[in-house]
């Protein structure tokens, strides 16, 4: 996990709450990093440059680097790419919007573009709750025999151990498994036990690795974007930490993602990932376009 060194804030000026502020100002107080705050304004003048400097100076008065951008560029998520771009922002810190059910089969939430096509961590805020001596839930499928997905668990228990050890918090594993399948020639398939033990041993090695202790893995049998939320919700997470991937089309927009579906679904924090070899291949592709 690099070091965070500067994290782009996405403001809404026109709202009363700004949690992605108040989590930034959290954020760069821990680790010193600059804060460049965004807002995304197509209609940007000297009097709505000044309501966003009146929201930073607190942040700015506490001695915090944070400086004020408030730029266009066609749409709300090519705004937030190109400034991420050209400022070199290590993680994107934005406040997470509901989107209605219509909403999401007629057009792809801004939320949803964001996550496909930002090739750095993206921080979907929900509350203002500090994450020190909270819990950190690493969101993994566990699939021994997926190794595309081993790859993006590496990425997701770096960064969920990481924050733990910043923040003095507890780190845990969730990952879903499907229901058996009786059908299988692997016994170990056959059995809710037997699946159960298949993933359990998934999540071995990363809890090993980052000395995460056995209760604190989760191994459920249902759909991951039912089952994540309600682990999220009964440890009482402050923070999920998940992977997604670039879906697009028709299947994109009418699906989504898992972390897309369970975005709406989780009530605490979450930070979305992707494995570091397609993350700038994606913004390279959009600015073809």
């Amino acid at each position: 996990m690099r070091a965070l060194k500067k994290m782009l804030v996405i403001v809404d000026t026109r709202q009363d709450k700004h949690l992605a502020l108040a989590r930034a100002r959290l954020l760069a107080k821990a680790t010193g990093a600059t804060i460049h705050a965004l807002a995304p304004n197509p209609r940007a003048n000297e009097a709505s440059l000044k309501v966003l400097e009146t929201l930073i100076k607190p942040l700015q008065d506490e001695g915090l680097d944070v400086i004020p951008h408030e730029q266009w560029h066609n749409n709300a998520v090519e705004t937030i790419i190109h400034v991420r771009q050209a400022e070199g922002c290590d993680l994107v810190v934005k406040q997470a919007k509901r989107a209605d059910n219509v909403a999401k089969v007629i057009s792809t939430p801004e939320d949803w573009s964001l996550l496909r096509k930002c090739r750095v961590p993206v921080l979907m805020v929900k509350h203002t709750d500090p994450w020190t001596n909270g819990k950190i839930l690493a969101a993994i499928d566990a699939n021994p025999n997926d190794s595309e997905h081993q790859v993006l668990n590496e990425v997701i228990l770096e960064y969920a151990a990481a924050i733990a050890g910043v923040a003095d918090a507890e780190c845990h594993i969730a990952s879903a498994h499907p229901a058996p399948m009786l059908s299988s020639a692997d016994p170990d398939k056959q059995t809710q036990e037997g699946m159960r033990f298949s993933y359990q041993a998934g999540c071995k090695p990363f809890a090993d690795r980052y000395e995460i202790p056995a209760e604190d893995i989760h191994v459920e049998e249902g759909p991951a974007e039912t089952l994540i939320p309600a682990i999220a919700k009964r440890i009482d997470a402050d923070l999920v930490v998940m992977g997604t991937v670039a879906r697009t089309g028709i299947k994109g927009a009418l699906m989504g993602n898992t972390a897309e579906l369970l975005l709406g679904a989780i009530e605490c924090d979450v930070l979305t990932l992707k494995p570091r070899d397609i993350m700038e291949p994606l913004e390279q592709t959009l600015y073809r376009f």
